[in-house]
Order: C-alpha cells, then structure tokens, then sequence
C-alpha cells in the first residue's frame, strides 16, 4: 500500500481541539471528523509537483507557497506520534488561515499549462525528468490533476477562512 499525502480543510477551533487532544487529531486523521469533501487526497503528486515548477523556473516566492502547501507549518500534536499506527517520521502539521490565504492566492497566479509545458514531450524523459521513474504514460495529466485539486482546495480554504491539515498515510 502506498503512502499518500492528505490534507483537510478545518475550522480554527477544529484545529485548536486537534492541538490539545490526540483523539480528536485521531478523528481527523482517520477521516471521521470532517465531510468527505473536506478532505483532499494528493496520491504521490506532492514531490513531482514541486520538480516540475523548479524544472519550469516558477517564481521562488511561489515554489515557497507550493512547498508550504504540501507541507504545512508545525507539528498539531506531537503526543498524536504515540498513538499505534501513526506515522512517526511524517507528523501532522498544519497552516493556519493567514498562511491558507497565502498559499491560495500564489497558486491561485499559476497557469498550470504553462508550468506543465516544462515537461519533456517524450513520456518516458517527461516522468524520469520529476522523478517518477515507475509512472505509466505521460505525466502532465496526472499533475494537471492533482495542481488544480490543490489549488481549488486552497481557494475554497481561503474564501471561508480555514485552517489546513496535512499528514502522509
């Protein structure tokens, strides 16, 4: 089973009760504390994303946005870490509000057929050149995808002033 990169979209004081109890983080984290539609599943997409917009010569300020977008700011709860099954070496982090507002608004001024057309025609150079040595057919649809995914979950964050999980599972 692979490992995936997850984000949910949450209320400040949803995130507050997710700093101050690793149950609630739990509930968060197992996709029981939220719509289903607040919840965004990047698959493997975060490290190539990154690659293709260095590979694109993309504005520093907005490969900083991209990375804090995947990544997130500081830890929700370390005591989450001791819960079985959690994933030691890969915490939850979060963004608050202002930072969503941030990260929105720089991946809102991307045009992603531009980034993607950094990427070599040949499907084969195109996937060895981000990255994904194992990936079947040509990258750009798959990244296509997972950017706009991304960048419309970071709008809608920001539009109603939401926090931001993330964790790998």
């Amino acid at each position: 089973m692979a490992v995936t990169r997850q984000l949910a979209r949450l209320s400040p004081g949803q995130l507050a009760a997710c700093r101050s109890s690793a149950e609630e983080l739990d509930k968060l984290c197992e996709f029981g504390l939220l719509p289903s539609s607040d919840y965004l599943d990047l698959d493997l997409a975060p490290a190539p994303l990154i690659r293709v917009f260095e590979l694109a010569q993309v504005s520093p300020p907005i490969v900083v946005a991209l990375r804090r977008g995947l990544d997130g700011d500081g830890e929700i709860n370390p005591a989450y870490r001791d819960r079985q099954d959690t994933m030691w070496g890969h915490p939850v982090a979060a963004l608050e509000p202002d930072i969503v507002a941030d990260v929105a608004r720089l991946l809102g001024q991307v045009e992603p057929e531009v980034v993607l057309a950094a990427l070599p025609e040949d499907a084969a150079a195109a996937a060895l050149s981000i990255g994904m040595r194992e990936f079947d057919g040509h990258p750009r649809p798959y990244l296509h995808r997972h950017f706009a995914a991304l960048r419309d979950f970071y709008a809608y964050a920001a539009q109603r002033r939401l926090s931001v999980a993330l964790w790998w599972d």
